[in-house]
């Protein structure tokens, strides 16, 4: 059973899953941090500093007015998080395009990386074969 194991984790796909896992983990951070860092700002700068972060709805308990997000949890009020799950949405959707940006760079490398493939002419289509026949058995 050991040796079995053994030979499942020494096969290539588990070690490049490994890999990739460990790559992807580390990438989330850079992103996330590009998003939060750099991008948002930017976003902030054009939409007046919009942050629908704080907006949130009180479903039951006391909380002073104006206060943060943070304070209503803490107050243990029960809030629905409206703000914070459109800003989830809108990071989502930010992250998704800097890394379909990204991987299409990666993809357009690796093409430019490749050597071109030969082009081979094409043969006779159908009907050229079947006119061809024809010809032969009139003839």
């Amino acid at each position: 059973m050991f040796k079995e194991f053994k030979d499942f984790i020494a096969k290539g796909n588990v070690m490049d899953m490994a890999v990739g896992i460990i790559v992807g983990a580390a990438f989330t951070a850079i992103v996330s941090s590009m998003v939060a860092d750099l991008i948002n700002p930017f976003i902030g700068l054009f939409t007046g500093g919009l942050d629908f972060t704080n907006n949130y709805l009180v479903l039951s308990g006391e909380v002073p007015a104006g206060a943060s997000l943070d304070a209503a949890r803490e107050a243990g009020a029960a809030v629905f998080a409206y703000g914070a799950f459109l800003m989830a949405v809108i990071n989502f959707l930010i992250i998704a395009f800097v890394v379909f940006m990204l991987v299409r760079y990666v993809n357009k490398l690796k093409a430019a990386a490749l050597p071109p493939k030969e082009v081979t002419p094409a043969g006779p289509s159908e009907l050229d074969i079947l006119i061809e026949i024809r010809d032969s058995l009139k003839k």
